[in-house]
Formats: C-alpha cells, sequence, structure tokens
C-alpha cells in the first residue's frame, strides 16, 4: 500500500507549500521510491481554464490535456515525472461530482452533506492517483489553515489516516516564522497558532516545516516543538535559499526526509548525486545573457512561471544567468523609439489570448526579424510572428487572426474550417499533447535530434493552411505539422539565426536537468549574439 503524506500551510500564503513537497518528492525519489504528487485546490471553479491569470499565475496543461494550477508544474520539475488530470482536483469539481451522482440516484435518496459525500469524494480522487506502481503520493491541500473553504479537506485527510493506517500517512505543515524589526526578534507565535488551528480540526502535525528570511536557532526550534507537541527533530526550517533548486539539499541538511521515512516505515539511502551536480551547476551559471519576455500579463511573473523557469534551465546547460527583461506588449511600439530592445540577447513571445497588447507582439517579431535577433514565439507567439510575416514580407497589410478581425480579408490565422460552426468555444480548444513531424534539415528538427515529437497545447486557432504555399514561397519555412499535415505546429525564418515558432507550449516539458531542445537552442544563439552585439560595440566606443 502507498504511503501518503498530506502539506498544509498555515499563517499565510504563498509561503512555498508546493516547491516544500516538490523538494521532499525529489529527495525521495533520489532514495529509489516512486513517487506521485497532486494538488487539491478549495476554490469553486471546475478547473484553471477561464481564470485569470492574474488571479493565481500561469496555467499548466498535463499531457491528458488537464488545465490545472502552476504548482503543477513545480512537482513535474522537480519529480520529473508526467502527471495527470487526476493530480488535480477543486472544490468545483468535487461538488460538480457529487451532484451528478446525486443526479443519478446514486445515494438511494439520501439527504447529501459535506459529511460523509464531499469528504468521500475527496477521499477518493486521493485514493484515485495511489496506484500499485507507486510508493509515495505526496497531496498538496491548497489554502490557508483557518480558511473557511478548507475545512473539507482538513476533514477528509483527517479520516483518511484512520482508515489508511498510522503508520502509512504523514501530516506536513508549513508555516511562518516572521522577523520582527523593532524588535529584532523571529517570533514563534503565528506557527503556535496556525498548528492550534490545525489540532483544533483533528490534525496533529507530525512535522513542521518553518519558512523563515534568516535560520532559526535551535533555541527557537525547541521551543516550537515543545509548544506544538512535535519531535524535535520534526522542527525544519527552511530559510530563504539563493535560488528554488537549491530547496531539496536544504531541507535534507535539516533531516526531513529522513525523519519522514522512519516516521513511515521507509528503508534506504538517498543518493544526492545528481542533485548536488544540479546546484553546482546553477551556481557556475555566470555567464550574462539578456532575454526580453514580451506579454500581457507582465505585471504578475507567476504568469509566464514555466516560460521562466524554462529560460533558467536553459542557461543552466550553457552556464549562463538569464536576465529577463519584462515588456509589456502595449508598451513595444513606443519602446522601440527609446532604444530598449537594442539592449536584448535574445526574445520570447509567450502565449495568451484576446486582443490586447497583440500590435505591440507583432511590432517585437517584426524587430527580431529584421534585426536578426533570437525570437522564440510559443502558441500566440508564433501567430503574432505568421502576422507579422505576412504583412511585412507577403505584402498582406490586413493579415490577422479572426479572433482579434473577423472580418479581415486575409485570415492567416484561423479556426479550421470543421470548427467555426461550434457554438461551445471550449469544444475548439486543442488541450494536451499532441504528435508532430518536422521537416528534416530545419533549425526545428536539429534542435530536437529528431523528427517525431510530441508537444503539449492549448489553443483555438491554428495557422491557415491555404497561405502556406504563399509564405514558404517567401522563406518562412513551415518545419513540422501534425502526423495528417492539416496543421502547422512549427514555422521558422528561413534567413535568420533563430526565429521559430511552435504553436505548441513547450515550456511545461523542461526539466532543471534536462532543459527543453528549443529554449536551450534560444539561448545559445543569444548568447553568440550577445557577443556580436557586445564586440560591435565596444569597437564602436574604440
Amino acid at each position: 500500500m502507498p504511503k501518503h503524506i498530506f502539506v498544509t500551510g498555515g499563517v499565510a500564503s504563498s509561503l512555498g507549500k508546493g516547491l516544500t513537497a516538490s523538494s521532499l518528492g525529489r529527495l525521495l525519489k533520489m532514495r529509489g521510491l516512486r513517487v506521485t504528487m497532486q494538488n487539491l485546490e478549495t476554490y469553486i471553479n471546475v478547473d484553471r481554464g477561464n481564470i485569470n491569470p492574474f488571479e493565481h499565475g500561469e496555467f499548466f496543461v498535463t499531457d491528458d490535456g488537464g488545465e490545472t494550477d502552476l504548482d503543477l508544474g513545480h512537482y513535474e520539475r522537480f519529480i520529473d515525472e508526467n502527471l495527470t488530470r487526476s493530480s488535480n482536483a477543486t472544490t468545483g469539481s468535487i461538488y460538480q461530482a457529487v451532484l451528478a451522482a446525486e443526479r443519478r440516484g446514486d445515494y438511494l435518496g439520501k439527504t447529501v452533506q459535506v459529511i460523509p459525500h464531499i469528504t468521500d469524494e475527496i477521499k477518493r480522487r486521493i485514493r484515485r492517483i495511489a496506484t500499485e506502481d507507486t510508493d509515495v503520493v505526496i497531496t498538496e491541500v491548497g489554502g490557508t489553515v483557518g480558511d473557511i473553504e478548507i475545512l473539507p479537506f482538513l476533514e477528509a485527510i483527517r479520516q483518511f489516516r484512520n482508515e489508511a493506517g498510522r503508520d502509512n500517512v504523514c501530516y506536513l505543515h508549513v508555516t511562518l516564522v516572521p522577523f520582527i524589526g523593532p524588535s529584532g526578534e523571529q517570533k514563534t507565535k503565528p506557527t503556535q497558532h496556525s498548528v492550534t488551528e490545525l489540532r483544533s480540526r483533528g490534525i496533529q502535525p507530525d512535522v513542521i516545516v518553518c519558512r523563515s528570511e534568516e535560520p532559526l536557532s535551535d533555541g527557537l526550534k525547541r521551543k516550537i516543538s515543545n509548544m506544538c507537541d512535535v519531535d524535535m527533530r520534526a522542527v525544519i526550517n527552511a530559510a530563504d535559499a539563493r535560488n528554488i533548486y537549491e530547496l531539496p539539499l536544504i531541507l535534507h541538511e535539516e533531516g526531513l526526509d529522513g525523519f519522514v521515512c522512519d516516521l513511515l516505515r521507509i528503508e534506504g539511502e538517498v543518493d544526492l548525486t545528481s542533485w548536488e551536480s544540479l546546484v553546482a551547476q546553477v551556481d557556475a551559471s555566470t555567464r550574462p545573457v539578456r532575454i526580453g519576455l514580451i506579454g500581457k500579463y507582465v505585471e504578475l511573473q507567476d504568469a509566464y512561471l514555466s516560460v521562466v523557469e524554462s529560460l533558467k534551465h536553459a542557461g543552466f546547460h550553457h552556464s549562463a544567468k538569464v536576465e529577463i527583461d519584462w515588456i509589456q506588449a502595449e508598451d513595444v511600439e513606443g519602446l522601440l523609439a527609446s532604444g530598449r530592445l537594442d539592449a536584448l540577447d535574445g526574445m520570447v513571445i509567450p502565449g495568451g489570448f484576446g486582443p490586447r497588447g497583440i500590435e505591440g507582439k507583432i511590432a517585437a517579431a517584426a524587430y527580431a526579424r529584421e534585426n536578426k535577433i533570437p525570437c522564440l514565439g510559443l502558441c500566440l507567439g508564433m501567430q503574432v510572428m505568421t502576422i507579422e510575416y505576412a504583412r511585412h514580407v507577403l505584402g498582406l497589410s490586413d493579415a490577422n487572426s479572426t479572433e482579434f478581425e473577423p472580418s479581415t480579408t486575409n485570415p492567416v490565422i484561423d479556426l479550421m474550417t470543421d470548427q467555426r460552426d461550434v457554438t461551445d468555444k471550449g469544444g475548439t480548444m486543442r488541450l494536451g499533447a499532441y504528435y508532430a513531424v518536422l521537416q528534416p534539415g530545419t533549425k526545428v528538427a536539429e534542435a530536437y535530434g529528431e523528427t517525431v515529437v510530441s508537444e503539449r497545447h492549448r489553443h483555438r486557432y491554428e495557422f491557415n493552411y491555404n497561405y502556406r504555399s504563399r509564405f514558404e514561397d517567401a522563406g518562412f519555412v513551415c518545419s513540422g505539422t501534425s502526423p495528417d499535415k492539416r496543421l502547422v505546429e512549427f514555422v521558422e525564418a528561413k534567413d535568420h539565426p533563430f526565429w521559430i515558432g511552435t504553436q505548441a507550449h513547450p515550456e511545461f516539458k523542461s526539466r532543471p536537468d534536462r532543459p527543453h531542445p528549443l529554449f536551450r537552442e534560444l539561448i545559445s544563439a543569444s548568447l553568440a549574439h550577445r557577443e556580436v552585439r557586445t564586440g560591435a560595440t565596444t569597437a564602436q566606443k574604440s
């Protein structure tokens, strides 16, 4: 039977429950255990699909098309496993399932209540991913202890220990130990109150992970141990780290994985060699490279979390320190005159929906193409690159996407013909993993090193295949298509060092020790561009 670890959070949101859970998952994998992870979210939306990125940051898409919370990105990057839509459950999806069962008559006329029906459905979601080929299931409970929305989840995981057996369940609570400037002290009272609230719901934490700016003294750890009734070894300090990939090593040094394994009666030694090598590589990444991220949601950087991490992964590979210049798409046309884009070594145009900022993204794509600046377009980014090329190379001045201009006479980006009469826009969305066949000899095929690849998608509009011959005659290469050749998946400019777009979201598959090929080659091209750019600057000065 798999072991279960439940991760809750107290005091404040955004303490790093997801990163703590992911780091523990990585440590357990380095002990040879088979680990999977799950996120239980307290919001009533059925999934992340309709939530604005400004609310919770980026969406994260799984291979099977699940639109999930960004924490699943952390899980996948740390434990290096492809998760599924079953690894994300929301209050909305849970109530939806219970109400559907009630309508079918599954409850035989009984009154449907939070206990037992909602809590039973939560437990069913947890058991669903606890398959025979899994040793440990780590479940992160979203929200903060004390919130009204979290109560059914706490009751469900409280019951779960009684049903699974006490040796098979561990409760881990992440709290904040703040530093109060005027008194010059770190305060444990918020942690004590948070644990008291958790205990009032019937859950005694086995482990407390204390987030803090600076390391905690042994005296403070002892105080938390005494006041919260946990083993001294179980008070784990997660002080601020230099980078998130250092966190597993910090938590191991604090004894987290050792204590959890003792508690759950798990045997085996940990081998940290591969992760220590990764962290050393991160520390050695010092060559500067400046990448402009041309986005619509740059005010909330978590909206592009996987893109940012993918750029960093590629930087690690090249021993480069990626500096991101966050550029609001709506400001691009004004910034062109100021020369700010001249200082970029490379550029990423990420995905998004809606017309806001589109002309700025098109202007950025044009600037990158005309000035030989390496540029990677992701999903919407590929579409604006297509529009830009149609307008400025093919001479189709009104070229556009029917998403932004339904009446355009040159819809180079459009819905598939068989989708135009679908009234439910969700029915036209292409979600999850799809295969693409790459054209040999193209930059995309050389980057991947293979001709058949699978990438995750989340989009509705496509390259209009009716224009393909006109584009290709003008040096615009459709370097990858769907196996049936109906859909264009990758494009590139023939006479450009790196001007590549993909209809997919490759950022979802990048790993810290295995960067995605497109991001890896973008950084390689950007480093080369930087050498030329700074060399020219030096020559001009002399």
